[in-house]
């Protein structure tokens, strides 16, 4: 009897990384998610470096990974709704409670669903750093916040900045979450463009002036947009709309 093949990709064991955080990768698969999580460790240093470059190192030290290898396996351990159809996600951050009042969250994960093997290198990289803030952000979020903001600030951590497609200031209107709950083109533009907003943001208003604006738009004690656009940093929804309207058409 021949000896077993060994795995060419073997799980990578538990790594530190950034300033003192540990990675804990769990392969549900084999050799495919070993694979994932071994390309996934080559990634995660400078996920964890973009994340706290914005967001500061007030979170999490342990950062627990999930490769699954079927739709079920990404259903149970993300715990999504069986009754949805999730086969156009490549990944979520969940956790199991969040205490907002004490600013912690326990059972925090990334959980990689079974398509994620075959993204790309430059995709998997920003799918890993966008589910990373999401992570790090998490016991600093309501859940009432406004989806588009906390997406859109995701993407800006995670994707390099590109030239804006022809047609992109057709809608010079703000972001909305509606624009997210809709499948095909109009959500992947919703999600563009509440990418394009948190852009805006710092190019106009500097790095601090979209934390601050994360923090009291999306924060425990978030008010509604207009007022947490004033205490952020001291500006209407007037002059807000109209710089967002030039920046689209720069």
């Amino acid at each position: 009897m021949s000896a077993p093949t060994a795995n060419p990709n073997p799980v990578p064991a538990p790594l530190v990384v950034g300033d003192g955080r540990t990675v804990h990768p769990i392969s549900l698969g084999g050799p495919r998610t070993d694979g994932l999580l071994t390309r996934i460790a080559g990634d995660i240093g400078d996920a964890v470096n973009a994340v706290e470059k914005f967001w500061g190192t007030d979170w999490d030290r342990d950062i627990v990974l999930i490769a699954t290898d079927s739709d079920a396996q990404f259903v149970a351990q993300a715990g999504l709704d069986p009754r949805l159809q999730w086969t156009d996600i490549a990944a979520v951050s969940v956790a199991d409670r969040v205490d907002l009042p004490h600013h912690s969250a326990t059972g925090q994960r990334i959980v990689f669903a079974p398509g994620a093997v075959k993204m790309s290198d430059a995709s998997l990289r920003i799918v890993l750093t966008h589910e990373l803030f999401h992570l790090a952000a998490r016991a600093d979020t309501a859940p009432d916040a406004p989806r588009w903001l906390v997406e859109g600030v995701a993407d800006f951590v995670a994707r390099p900045p590109t030239v804006l497609p022809p047609g992109a200031a057709a809608n010079t209107a703000l972001p909305t979450d509606a624009e997210l709950d809709t499948a095909g083109p109009q959500r992947a533009m919703g999600y563009d463009r509440a990418w394009w907003f948190a852009r805006f943001m710092a190019d106009d208003y500097g790095l601090d002036a979209l934390r601050r604006l994360y923090v009291e738009a999306c924060g425990p004690r978030h008010g509604d947009f207009a007022t947490a656009v004033r205490r952020a940093f001291d500006a209407d929804m007037t002059e807000l709309r109209a710089r967002w309207a030039r920046w689209l058409t720069r």
